[in-house]
């Protein structure tokens, strides 16, 4: 083969090597959270012995834990102590109000694994090896798992996503939340809109989880519950705006087009369809998070993909909407992107 064949990278054997070992930074992670270790690092003194103690551990496990966490970035060590950095004090000690451990339960739930230990068989068969339809198999219980531990990952979304929902609007309104999930994003319309009233819709177990978020954010009274498949169920209506988070990927894009349709069908004239994706870049390849999610699609649904803009754009068109927008969210993977009944 020709040298000019080869992209233009420097000769790299550890990008092999360390492909082949990530999944011991994931289980360190996981392990990590499981044992509490980053509460006892936050309360100090950080030594191996007070860690292990306060995780109920031995102290050679604690230890080498705690220093493959320092070599991968998590914490650093100082004179034989522990110690956080400022993205595992925010983001992974308990005692952070930006705290996301939780999310590891989700993320490393058996079903969303399993599939990845017979990646290849999946590439052959274009689709995932789960029963039926996959991780949207009907009421999969997959899913109140995700609504109770999911919504730290999804929380700096959710005002923007208001934001760009409401455009202003603070008079009288109907929202319908499509795969509500944790319920937070129909939620924040109706924290920002004190006449909007929010419809969630999702699997009854799922919804439990939503109204009770409802409760604590103090809407309650203006939260209805929609139990069943946005496939199957009547939406009601009309609404004025339409939520699809975290849903459209899930699908192929006939099946999106013909739940657009469903969702268009179900708004007042001038209504819009917000829907919150990883969008890549027409190269499929950039920018990386939202290129990537595809290999998850690919891993648990029978169809799935991450879907360009464009590919997005024509399927909103062919559902009969118009000036369709997106949005990036700031300093986040997602984009929203809306179109008008």
């Amino acid at each position: 083969m020709q040298a000019d064949t080869y992209a233009a990278a420097p000769l790299n054997p550890g990008l092999v090597f360390d492909m082949m070992q990530a999944h011991q930074r994931t289980a360190a992670l996981r392990a990590a959270i499981e044992l509490d270790v980053f509460r006892a690092v936050g309360k100090g003194p950080g030594d191996v012995a007070s860690i292990a103690r306060h995780c109920s551990s031995s102290e050679r496990g604690i230890r080498i834990l705690c220093d493959y966490l320092t070599i991968n970035g998590i914490l650093v060590k100082q004179d034989g102590h522990y110690k956080h950095t400022l993205s595992s004090a925010a983001f992974l000690d308990p005692e952070s109000r930006a705290c996301m451990a939780s999310i590891v339960q989700f993320m490393s739930n058996p079903t969303i694994l399993e599939p990845y230990l017979h990646l290849a068989e999946v590439v052959r068969t274009g689709h995932t090896n789960l029963p039926g339809e996959g991780s949207v198999e009907s009421e999969n219980l997959i899913w109140v798992q995700f609504a109770e531990t999911m919504a730290p990952m999804m929380a700096p979304m959710v005002g923007p996503l208001g934001v760009i929902v409401l455009e202003g609007c603070v008079g009288p309104m109907r929202v319908l939340d499509i795969a509500a999930g944790h319920g937070l994003f129909g939620i924040e319309i109706a924290k920002k809109n004190s006449k909007a009233r929010v419809t969630g819709l999702d699997w009854a177990p799922v919804l439990r989880v939503a109204l009770e978020n409802a409760r604590k954010a103090g809407v309650q009274d203006r939260y209805d519950m929609l139990p069943g498949s946005a496939f199957e169920v009547d939406f009601g209506g009309p609404y004025d705006a339409v939520l699809l988070t975290n849903f459209l990927y899930h699908f192929d894009p006939p099946t999106c087009v013909t739940l657009l349709k469903k969702v268009r069908g179900a708004l007042k004239p001038g209504g819009r369809a917000a829907t919150l994706e990883f969008v890549p870049n027409e190269d499929r390849v950039s920018p990386p998070v939202p290129a990537a999610f595809s290999m998850i699609m690919l891993a648990t649904t029978t169809a799935g993909d991450a879907y360009t803009l464009n590919e997005l754009t024509t399927m909103y068109t062919d559902a009969g909407f118009s000036g369709m927008t997106a949005h990036p969210i700031p300093m986040s993977p997602h984009t929203v992107v809306m179109g008008r009944a």
